[in-house]
């Protein structure tokens, strides 16, 4: 089935790598986490490796669509320790139940829906970022994570090479495209608004492009398409020249950053999220997918409503000494992820979909202990 996961080994190994991780796991024991966009990319990550680390964690999920939450939630469904709410998150939410932490994973972050849902795109930012943070300061939770991005800090300047956490880059607001980096920045705000007004502790990861074997087939990035049309045995199809040079970052990496931040993060504070040996040209990707699969480069014009939807900016590096401080390190660098996301994605399209829940179904069977796991 499209969107699912069919290499569980290497899924489940990414896992226990985020579970072994040496993070003060005590603080979160018994503890109840709501998060949104839960069946997205790293929505899902996080709640499959929550549930792995401790039987004694309870997941509030939030997403607009049951069908795929069961699909990849199954194992947890009917556990007693998982909740999901079907809702898109502008509108308001109301949550019955006691709320310990908040991540708030929901976004429209592909092209595709910056074109093509431009006022959603840019509410999720804003509308969607207020409802999370209203529910955070209702049920006095312990923690709020907002997942920003390296869109925040718009075009280079030219003054820097890397984006530190302090920089701010030029974003021109009356394009269609500029909804998506300027939520982004509101939302942020907001997160400032809500700490000085409703004391609710705050803390920010700024991620890169990310990418793993939990995306969705209908993202619409290009490191998506590259790793889609790589895993499916097809000529990667590339629609500019390729000088863009930008930040990634696999999935698990992305997610155990995240919860570097949660647990060990300055309230208030925002951490770029990122590693150098991930720093890559559009055209080098390429043409190391393209070598990884057994396939070509083929260069082609973007339609309209692409080029509606592409980032303007060439180079967006981001200087993550901040976060490093805090004792993260990426695991994978960009040709180990995509090597491995491919490779999954590979056996997904021969086997036509394996379902996530004979992995997830053996994961947070006994509560492990916290210290120096």
């Amino acid at each position: 089935m499209k969107g699912m996961i069919a290499d569980m080994i290497n899924y489940e190994d990414d896992i226990q790598y985020v579970c072994n991780l040496p993070l003060p796991w005590e603080t979160i024991e018994h503890k109840t986490f709501l998060i949104s966009g839960a069946s997205g990319m790293i929505g899902s990550f996080l709640i499959h490796t929550l549930f792995r680390k401790s039987a004694s964690i309870r997941v509030i999920a939030i997403g607009r669509n049951r069908e795929r939450a069961r699909e990849r939630f199954g194992a947890y469904w009917d556990s007693g320790r998982f909740s999901f709410y079907a809702q898109d998150i502008n509108e308001s939410v109301h949550i019955n139940e006691e709320v310990d932490y908040v991540i708030h994973a929901a976004s429209n972050t592909h092209p595709a829906a910056y074109s093509g849902d431009p006022i959603g795109t840019i509410l999720t930012g804003i509308t969607g970022t207020k409802h999370m943070l209203d529910i955070a300061a209702e049920k006095k939770a312990e923690r709020f994570v907002f997942m920003s991005s390296v869109e925040i800090y718009g075009e280079n300047r030219g003054d820097t090479t890397y984006f530190s956490e302090d920089y701010c880059g030029y974003i021109d607001c009356n394009t269609l495209r500029a909804g998506y980096p300027e939520g982004k920045r509101a939302g942020e705000a907001l997160c400032q608004a809500y700490r000085k007004q409703r004391n609710v502790d705050v803390v920010t990861g700024r991620l890169p492009r990310v990418y793993g074997p939990s995306m969705l087939w209908s993202d619409t990035k290009a490191i998506s398409q590259f790793i889609k049309k790589g895993a499916q045995r097809e000529d990667i199809v590339l629609k500019s020249r390729g000088d863009q040079f930008y930040s990634y970052c696999y999935v698990a990496d992305a997610a155990a950053a995240l919860l570097t931040i949660l647990l060990k993060g300055t309230d208030g504070e925002a951490y770029n999220i990122a590693d150098r040996g991930s720093d890559i040209t559009l055209r080098e990707l390429a043409q190391f997918i393209a070598g990884h699969a057994g396939v070509t480069v083929r260069f082609e014009l973007p339609d309209a409503a692409e080029r509606a939807g592409y980032s303007t900016a060439t180079t967006a590096l981001l200087n993550s000494e901040k976060i490093r401080a805090l004792g993260w390190s990426a695991h994978w660098d960009i040709r180990r992820g995509v090597a491995r996301t491919i490779d999954c994605l590979a056996g997904e399209a021969q086997s036509g979909g394996a379902r996530v829940n004979a992995v997830e179904s053996k994961t947070g069977s006994e509560p492990e202990k916290a210290a120096g796991i």
